[in-house]
């Protein structure tokens, strides 16, 4: 199997969330990135990486590296808040940088990923006809528009993940780790909708941690400072079994490798690349 790998900034620890952890500087992360023998990157948070479009290409190409998209946190459910306007700057950075995907994650509104509210029938709506309309707006400036299933959002668990895909067009983004926290085993959301996958972020998850996290015993912030997230291959995600069932079904996307970690300092050892480097291999041995 052949297939397109590419990195994000939060396997580093680098994160949009306020009081993450400490955040590493992008010559580090890109240098570490390419060496780990990644193609690609997903832009990271905003001023992580140059803004200005030419600025941020000679960065990018200074590495060796392409821009594959980005991760993009927007509310969709408040119908005074215009979504597309929201994600207008992002859309003109991915542009710039020659990125394919723009991941979306429906936000709460307010900081972190540790707790969320239910949403009523009325913002159901909104949410859905602001996901049509982002990926309308996307797809005008050579974009595609994915959502993103994450833990701490308005679409985290299976039944709202089958909302989505009942209810709008838009393509997902299958993240192995937050799908299987939110209770979606992503082996069978590819078999059962393959059509609709159109990005990949590979996590592995140590089910400890998450059993944590399912009961309330720890956050979800909480979880992953304490190494929730594991290197390919070590957690206890099916990701062989996950990759080899997108390549049957025809997957030709991206496969990012995003393995959300909190740093509380400078590392004085390998670090995060540590890991990365592990899951490269991984990824390597199972697709050769």
């Amino acid at each position: 199997m052949t297939i397109r790998l590419a990195g994000a900034p939060i396997s580093w620890g680098v994160c949009e969330v306020e009081g993450w952890g400490h955040q590493l500087g992008p010559g580090r992360v890109l240098t570490e990135m390419r060496d780990a023998g990644l193609a690609a990157t997903e832009l990271g948070p905003d001023g992580f990486l140059p803004s200005d479009p030419r600025e941020l290409a000679d960065t990018l190409a200074r590495y060796d590296l392409t821009a594959v998209g980005g991760f993009v946190p927007v509310l969709l459910h408040d119908p005074d808040h215009d979504a597309v306007v929201a994600v207008g700057g992002a859309i003109e950075s991915l542009v710039a940088s020659g990125s394919e995907v723009m991941v979306l994650a429906a936000v709460t509104g307010a900081v972190g990923y540790d707790s969320r509210p239910e949403l009523d029938d009325s913002g159901w709506k909104t949410l859905l006809r602001n996901l049509d309309r982002l990926s309308s707006a996307a797809a005008d400036r050579g974009l595609r528009a994915v959502i993103h299933p994450h833990v701490g959002t308005m679409i985290e668990n299976r039944a709202e993940v089958d909302r989505i895909l009942d209810g709008s067009s838009i393509p997902l983004c299958l993240d192995t780790g937050h799908l299987l926290i939110g209770g979606t085993d992503p082996l069978d959301l590819v078999a059962t909708a393959p059509e609709r996958i159109a990005h990949a972020h590979l996590k592995d998850v140590d089910a400890a941690l998450l059993a944590g996290v399912r009961v309330g015993e720890l956050t979800y912030t909480e979880a992953v400072a304490q190494g929730m997230y594991t290197p390919l291959g070590t957690g206890d995600v099916d990701i062989a079994g996950v990759v080899e069932r997108l390549q049957n079904q025809g997957y030709d996307g991206w496969y990012v490798l995003e393995q959300d970690t909190i740093l509380a300092s400078e590392p004085e050892d390998e670090g995060p690349v540590r890991d990365v480097v592990r899951s490269v291999e991984y990824l390597r041995s199972i697709t050769r």
